[in-house]
């Protein structure tokens, strides 16, 4: 498969260009960026070619991955989609419902393939522990705390991040916490949140089609010897802790081109498809609305 890379920053260079380079089913072709400076300097160290235009890239490949922010991802993403390319996309999808849900429609009517990288999904230990958990009838309630320190780490490479800057923990590792959540307890039916911890820090309670209930604290402003992810689940089997110590990210995100390539072989959707990511999204916007609401 034929690929392109969207996107020059920390996690283009950290992970994408590493995995779409080293992995073997995909051809790497090229590079596209909104600096073209930052483009061309990327493309060399990958021996691909720098694009000016994004349609340019669209037309030489079959595929794109993209590392940008959330609202440039959806409206490029859906251009992609249009133009009949399949998708590797970030989370989160989009910054509104709206953006996310022109995204899914424009990959539907394209029959396009699409995965969304939720980093723990494409951990090999943590998806096989989601998939024992979601087997499990009887699920009371769960614990999650995704606590970053973003904002507090010396030298951190997403510190500068506008769009984290302006959206916080919520948008940034809220999508981490429900990609866990939501294929264990089930869809979410009802939000509250509140968002009275130090910094970007946002607890959410929420209810789950299941009849369980989670609580979610989340945070890019924790401090360092503080931060880390947390899950764990009470119910009729006991209690179950997501695994520590979560393998690196291009390991994972080769586990996600894999599943690119077999959405996009078999025509059968992934479970972190567009689709998926979308209804994170509208759970994030709900929270949104009740923080804004100061309920």
């Amino acid at each position: 498969m034929r690929i392109g890379l969207l996107g020059t920053g920390p996690w283009a260079r950290l992970a994408h260009a590493p995995t779409l380079a080293a992995h073997p089913s995909l051809d790497f072709v090229g590079v596209w960026g909104r600096r073209a400076d930052a483009a061309k300097t990327l493309a060399e160290e990958y021996g691909v070619r720098a694009y000016d235009d994004v349609d340019a890239l669209l037309s030489d490949v079959d595929a794109v991955a993209v590392a940008l922010p959330p609202d440039v991802q959806a409206e490029l993403a859906t251009r992609a989609a249009r133009a009949g390319r399949h998708l590797l996309l970030d989370k989160p999808l989009a910054l509104s419902s709206a953006e996310g849900r022109g995204l899914v429609e424009a990959a539907r009517e394209s029959g396009v393939a699409s995965v969304v990288f939720f980093t723990a999904r494409f951990d090999s230990m943590v998806s096989g522990w989601i998939q024992e958990q979601a087997a499990l009838d009887g699920w009371f309630t769960a614990r999650a705390e995704w606590l970053g320190a973003v904002f507090t780490s010396a030298g951190s490479a997403f510190a500068e991040s506008p769009w984290r800057r302006e959206r916080g923990a919520l948008w940034d590792v809220g999508p981490h916490a429900l990609s866990v959540l939501l294929p264990v307890l089930g869809d979410v039916s009802a939000v509250q949140a509140a968002g009275h911890g130090p910094g970007d820090t946002v607890h959410l309670v929420l209810e789950h089609a299941s009849g369980a209930s989670s609580t979610v604290t989340l945070s890019l402003t924790a401090p360092p010897a503080a931060s880390g992810s947390t899950v764990e689940l009470r119910g009729e089997a006991g209690v179950a802790v997501l695994p520590k110590g979560m393998g690196d990210a291009v390991a994972a995100l080769t586990n996600a081109a894999d599943a690119l390539l077999e959405a996009a072989a078999s025509g059968r959707p992934h479970a972190c498809d567009a689709g998926f990511a979308l209804r994170v999204t509208e759970v994030l916007e709900a929270a949104e609305g009740v923080l804004g609401a100061g309920v």
